[in-house]
């Protein structure tokens, strides 16, 4: 838990008070590889914060599913859109690794909102982060050749980046494993 302290830390001050409220909301999950923690049709009860592990956003489909997102240690983690509106999902959620979260269900951030000083602040730092992700995911898929995703990505988390699938991958940046195969060949 103190990860996440940590985390926030860096962005605003915590008076113990204001954590121990936080805090005493958190609910640590831990799941095991491929654990599915959303399924489509499902509402998203959790925002998240990941310990440790990976997490992958996908649209499963009869031949293959096109992964869109990836979340990694020390961040946030949730289908947002839903947990916002508490609809059903049209996407999942599942773990790459075995994975630690720490996660508050949306009446309880509510409550953070109403009773701390911080809580609006943490509520807008994590909403804004994850709309920065999505915002930088949507023009590179717009701006940049796969092989500049692809490198994009492997710079950001080049250690977390060997524990997922490179079919995963490969969906991610918008090509088949076998284009994704040949760009590794090039620039190795």
């Amino acid at each position: 838990m103190n990860g996440i302290r940590k985390h926030l830390e860096r962005f605003v001050t915590l008076t113990d008070h204001d954590w121990e409220i936080f805090s005493s909301k958190l609910i640590k999950r831990e799941f095991s590889k491929k654990s599915i923690l959303l399924k489509v049709g499902q509402n998203e009860k959790y925002l998240s914060f990941i310990e440790q592990g990976i997490v992958r956003f996908y649209i499963p489909t009869e031949l293959n599913d096109i992964t869109f997102g990836f979340a990694f240690d020390n961040n946030f983690v949730s289908a947002y859109d839903f947990f916002l509106t508490q609809e059903p999902s049209n996407y999942q959620l599942e773990t790459i690794t075995n994975t630690i979260l720490w996660s508050l269900n949306y009446d309880d951030l509510q409550e953070i909102y109403a009773k701390t000083d911080v809580g609006n602040k943490i509520g807008r730092l994590a909403s804004e982060d994850l709309f920065l992700k999505k915002s930088k995911r949507e023009l590179s898929l717009l701006t940049e050749s796969a092989e500049r995703r692809y490198l994009n990505l492997f710079k950001e988390q080049p250690h977390l980046l060997k524990l997922i699938p490179l079919k995963y991958i490969a969906s991610y940046i918008g090509i088949t494993p076998q284009a994704l195969s040949r760009i590794r060949k090039r620039i190795s």
